[in-house]
């Protein structure tokens, strides 16, 4: 099978920019909007991804799922009711609210779906900020009182991340993205999110946006405390039982197929270029999804990727 790639879906955000415009040369839906999120390869109710070339073009990403499970991820998959990812890029030019989201022992009562993803820094501003954890010696009542004074920024910890750098957010970690970040984001396939601050401002609607303080309060996890960026092991960035995030450097001229020829893989181009075998140019910015079986892909410039797998 070909190379699958797909029509990304732009969402507007209150925080988001034009970057993906700038950067990616991507055509935005509207001229002066603020973008804050593509999501690259999505299996939502609400929200679909649509194949957009080849033999399957005009297929969703549900249908590939539904009808064409094994033939295009390959086995093991048969317990799984939706494609288990959900990918995105995120710009981030204004805060995104502080969030978390319910761990799976949670999630059920609080009538939401658990999310651990992973974000790894495509660009960052200089002194851009993630903010993730608590700060060291935060409780759980000095929280609460945060929150009733609006100073959550205060006892939430900040890091400085430069392009390259990732961190894994597994379900429970309070986190936020900065202004000044272009992120690739990839996680399980799930759209809960509990706000618990949104630095006081209001929506595009010119009203502030909902918090859920309750849902948060009982997701966060305050033993996690002051978290590092990742470093790697080896290749692999983030490994968690959702998804495995390697990152290959490939000269020029070198292959790149699936991992496991049973099953797909999702490559994402950070740096250079890719050709797969259609003839197809892939670049900067592109998502495409491996088929089980598919012909590698071959770099024509040194390149930087990132290869999601789905553990065994």
């Amino acid at each position: 099978m070909q190379v699958i790639t797909f029509t990304p879906l732009y969402m507007e955000r209150v925080w988001g920019g034009r970057e993906l415009e700038t950067v990616y040369g991507r055509a935005l839906p509207t001229a002066d909007s603020p973008f804050g999120e593509s999501w690259e390869m999505t299996d939502r109710p609400d929200e679909q991804s649509v194949v957009d070339h080849g033999p399957l073009e005009g297929q969703s990403l549900e249908q590939l799922w539904q009808e064409k499970r094994e033939q295009v991820f390959g086995v093991g998959f048969a317990a799984e009711e939706r494609f288990p990812l959900l990918i995105k890029i995120l710009d981030a030019r204004d805060e995104l609210s502080i969030q978390v989201h319910p761990p799976a022992e949670i999630a059920p009562e609080l009538g939401g779906e658990p999310k651990t993803e992973m974000w790894y820094i495509a660009a960052a501003d200089p002194g851009a900020k993630l903010y993730v954890g608590m700060k060291e010696g935060v409780t759980r009542e000095d929280f609460q009182a945060a929150i009733e004074n609006g100073t959550v920024d205060q006892v939430v910890h900040a890091l400085t991340p430069k392009a390259g750098d990732s961190i894994f957010i597994p379900s429970g970690r309070l986190h936020a993205i900065g202004a000044g970040l272009l992120i690739y984001e990839i996680q399980q396939n799930s759209d809960t999110t509990y706000r618990v601050f949104d630095w006081n401002r209001m929506g595009l609607d010119g009203v502030p946006r909902q918090l859920h303080v309750e849902e948060s309060m009982r997701c966060i996890d305050f033993t996690d405390t002051e978290p590092s960026m990742d470093i790697p092991n080896g290749n692999t960035l983030a490994s968690c039982a959702y998804f495995q995030v390697d990152q290959l450097i490939l000269s020029a001229g070198t292959s790149v197929g699936n991992p496991d020829p049973e099953r797909f893989s999702i490559v994402t181009v950070v740096e250079g270029a890719l050709e797969s075998a259609d003839g197809r140019k892939h670049v900067a910015g592109d998502f495409l999804l491996l088929p089980r079986g598919a012909a590698p892909l071959t770099a024509t410039e040194n390149a930087k990727i990132l290869q999601t797998t789905i553990p065994r």
